[in-house]
């Protein structure tokens, strides 16, 4: 059983690896926004945004923003990059590579304690959008967090917010972080070929790869927190998750085009509030639904309810996210974080005005 359980993970991270090289090669050629900057302010109208998964609903505003040209309008002159996990936009943010990322709000909080002066612009959701699910093989053995021990669970990559939510399920529900093994298995067909093989027994994961294993019957839902009721059933509280944040210095250096991009995206928010799932997959690229528009269709307006319509911070929203955190995070345990710091609705607050 061992040597099974051990073909299956290596054959998962060959998929994995084989997607990500595939991602990051398209993604390099055709998701550059090509605005003229005219109305630039010259002072970083160019900007690229690494998204941690470009394909994921959960991030859709970021290519959605593209695809209503609503950058162009602002004059900016957009590169979408892409990375299977967060914590990857993560790493390309502060490393200098980029100068915004598209990823969870949480990664500010967790980058402050190690020193890092990060915050989040403009807020896109208010719920985590995540789907912990559980494999056909594996569901008669988990009920709940509760039956985590011992366990092989999949998120998008280790020290993702994936991750941290797996972390803190089952810490909630009496499960040391020591008693389970998280493996990184990414999304999409690289997550569900995992499941398939047994390589985890079950995971947290978004749509379109929710749909799929639903379609595939690969798995079934344990935990639902892609709305505002499922995120305070299951965290206690709204979870403001998907965000542009940006480095602090970058922002008070550049309030102009940080101001455009927030006009951009409170824009987007606004247009995805008055129409209807079929309708914003129509705007995304085709090869999004992988071949199958109603199901991609059907895995949007499944989401559609975790999204802000204004780009605000949801209130006591940081406030939840640091309890999450805290629970199994010793850096934020040992340490006064300041919420304030982490956030700024300066810019959000102008463009809903």
């Amino acid at each position: 059983m061992r040597t099974t359980a051990r073909h299956a993970a290596l054959a998962a991270a060959g998929l994995l690896a084989l997607s990500s090289l595939t991602a990051c090669a398209n993604d390099a050629a055709s998701t550059a926004s090509t605005g003229s900057g005219s109305k630039g302010d010259g002072k970083g109208t160019k900007v690229k945004i690494m998204v941690g998964g470009l394909d994921k609903v959960i991030y859709l505003p970021a290519m959605l923003t593209q695809r209503l040209g609503y950058f162009d309008a602002e004059g900016l002159d957009i590169e979408l990059l892409s990375e299977p996990a967060g914590v990857q936009a993560e790493t390309a943010l502060v490393s200098g590579q980029v100068q915004g990322a598209v990823g969870f709000y949480d990664h500010t909080l967790d980058l402050q304690v190690k020193g890092k002066e990060v915050e989040s612009v403009v807020q896109f959701s208010q719920a985590p959008g995540e789907v912990e699910i559980v494999s056909t093989k594996a569901e008669g053995d988990i009920a709940s967090p509760k039956d985590f021990k011992g366990k092989k669970l999949g998120v998008t990559g280790l020290g993702s917010s994936t991750d941290f939510l797996t972390k803190y399920l089952a810490v909630k529900n009496g499960v040391k972080v020591s008693e389970f093994t998280p493996v990184a298995v990414g999304a999409g067909p690289t997550f569900i070929a995992a499941l398939q093989q047994g390589a985890i027994d079950g995971g947290m994961t978004t749509d379109p790869t929710v749909a799929n294993v639903l379609d595939k019957k690969a798995g079934k839902i344990l935990l639902d927190m892609r709305t505002p009721q499922g995120s305070q059933e299951a965290l206690g509280g709204p979870y403001p998750s998907s965000s542009l944040y940006m480095q602090t210095d970058w922002v008070n250096s550049h309030k102009d085009t940080v101001q455009k991009l927030a006009n951009a995206f409170v824009k987007t928010l606004k247009w995805m509030s008055t129409h209807s799932a079929g309708e914003i997959a129509e705007k995304m690229p085709a090869d999004y639904s992988q071949g199958n528009k109603l199901l991609y269709s059907v895995a949007i307006k499944n989401s559609l309810p975790m999204f802000t319509k204004d780009g605000v911070m949801p209130k006591n929203g940081p406030e939840t996210v640091e309890k999450v955190l805290k629970a199994f995070n010793t850096n934020i345990q040992n340490a006064d974080v300041d919420l304030s710091k982490t956030y700024t609705t300066e810019f959000v607050d102008k463009a809903t005005g």
